[in-house]
């Protein structure tokens, strides 16, 4: 009953309620549309922003052209102080040749500098300009700052070409070119077998430039220098080598009053060097073997030490002294106090320590007066496990062999004793900042030698001779 009721009654109402909805049309159609309007859009963006990464691929690797004059990002640090100061040299006013090689250099083919992928192009010519160019004994050398562009990425490098002397401009050649630092010298070495070879140093106007040859450790703690260098111009200077290789790397010293622009060797060899196996060195190796203070080095070390001593110092094996003053461990390594001297020279004190896994550290540098060397007391101040700087304020103090006791004085404090053990080593604890001076004494009391504590060296300094700077020497 319930259910015949239902059918007559409900089921008008229902439709005629069904019939009173409004109901949409399709949906599919509509949102198929606007599915191929938003494809047709994504496809659009999809294909510029891949035309654009194309075109800016292209560009960077320099496969698409970008004229000279657009804006580029600059990179690369490029010596101010060069490009700042007018052109030097007796080329410097020669035009023609000038615009000759301006043309020259805007032909060459891609300069290859620092570029991962592609190569560095010339960018405007119009702004290639000389820095240094001159004529010298065989050779013409001319220093030019040249505008590059690698894509977006532009950068100013200095380039040097050379020729014979009095060469026009199709005759210059690619001698390398600044990498890129702001380092405010530019030098140039060209050795050649059998003949006369040159050196060139560009420095800031009006700073001094010297070149010198073997340095020459005189008996009173100081250094001097065969100068092999010629002066031509402000701030330039300009060697002739020998057609046999140097015994030693030149020593190159830019400075303008108290400022050192840059001190350091002059790349570029051959140089004779140091034969490690040579009868001159075999004799400096079984001479330090010796009885010394402390744990004996084994062969490897000693002649490692014994050969970065030579290296650092500039000296030959032949007519050298080496002795090993004290040896041991620092940081679990081998260590060693040792001295060179020249025949009638003053003696270098170096402080090394190192393996064959880690290599090998200089702890100490210094120059001392050959007089009273046996009697000094010598100290260094210990470097952090991996060598950096600042140091710790540990300092690690060598007496010499007749010292009873060694005292530290540091700036206005009273002297106060290190304690040493059987090889007649120690250590004590001075600020890194302050100054000290250690004191050796003998058994009856009286004094046998004093000397400085150094302070480290800088990296400047570091790149100089022994006795070059006052970290280096004890010898006003």
């Amino acid at each position: 009953m319930t259910g015949s009721f239902a059918n007559s009654t409900l089921s008008p109402a229902l439709r005629e309620a069904a019939h009173g909805v409004d109901v949409p049309e399709d949906p599919w159609p509509g949102f198929a549309r606007r599915e191929r309007r938003h494809q047709r859009t994504r496809l659009i963006r999809t294909a510029l922003a891949a035309a654009v990464g194309v075109a800016l691929v292209g560009v960077q690797t320099n496969v698409v052209p970008l004229p000279g004059w657009a804006p580029g990002i600059a990179v690369a640090a490029t010596p101010a102080a060069l490009l700042d100061a007018p052109p030097r040299g007796a080329l410097a006013g020669d035009r023609a040749w000038l615009d000759a090689l301006r043309a020259r250099i805007s032909a060459e083919p891609p300069v290859r500098i620092d570029a991962p992928v592609g190569a560095w192009k010339i960018g405007d010519r119009d702004r290639i300009r000389l820095v240094y160019g001159s004529d010298q004994p065989g050779h013409r050398v001319a220093l030019v700052a040249v505008p590059l562009r690698f894509g977006l990425l532009t950068r100013e490098a200095l380039v040097w070409y050379v020729g014979p002397a009095g060469a026009d401009a199709r005759q210059m050649r690619y001698g390398g070119h600044s990498e890129g630092d702001d380092e405010p010298v530019m030098t140039l070495m060209q050795a050649y077998p059998g003949q006369a070879g040159f050196a060139v140093v560009v420095g800031p106007a009006e700073s001094t430039v010297t070149i010198s040859g073997d340095p020459r450790y005189t008996s009173r703690g100081t250094v001097e220098y065969q100068d092999i260098a010629r002066a031509d111009g402000g701030g330039v200077g300009f060697a002739v080598l020998p057609p046999e290789p140097l015994s030693q790397e030149p020593v190159v010293r830019v400075s303008r009053g108290d400022q050192v622009f840059f001190q350091g060797g002059l790349g570029g060899g051959p140089y004779a060097g140091i034969d490690p196996t040579g009868p001159e060195m075999e004799y400096l190796v079984s001479a330090a073997r010796r009885p010394v203070q402390g744990t004996p080095l084994d062969d490897a070390n000693l002649r490692n030490f014994v050969r970065t001593a030579l290296q650092d110092s500039h000296l030959p094996a032949a007519g050298t002294t080496v002795r090993v003053r004290w040896s041991g461990r620092e940081h679990g390594q081998a260590a060693a106090l040792l001295t060179v001297q020249p025949t009638g020279g003053g003696v270098i004190a170096y402080a090394m320590h190192g393996d064959d896994r880690t290599g090998w550290s200089t702890d100490l540098r210094l120059l001392l007066p050959a007089d009273g060397v046996d009697r000094r007391p010598i100290g260094w101040r210990v470097r952090t496990e991996d060598g950096a700087r600042p140091p710790t304020g540990e300092v690690r103090v060598i007496a010499p062999p007749d010292a009873a006791r060694v005292t530290v004085t540091v700036a206005d404090a009273a002297p106060a004793t290190v304690a040493l053990d059987t090889s007649n080593a120690g250590t004590t604890r001075v600020p890194p900042d302050q100054a000290a001076t250690l004191t050796a004494y003998s058994r009856d009391g009286g004094v046998l030698g004093t000397t400085p504590l150094p302070p480290v060296e800088t990296d400047r300094d570091a790149g100089g001779l022994p006795g070059d700077s006052p970290a280096t020497r004890v010898t006003p």
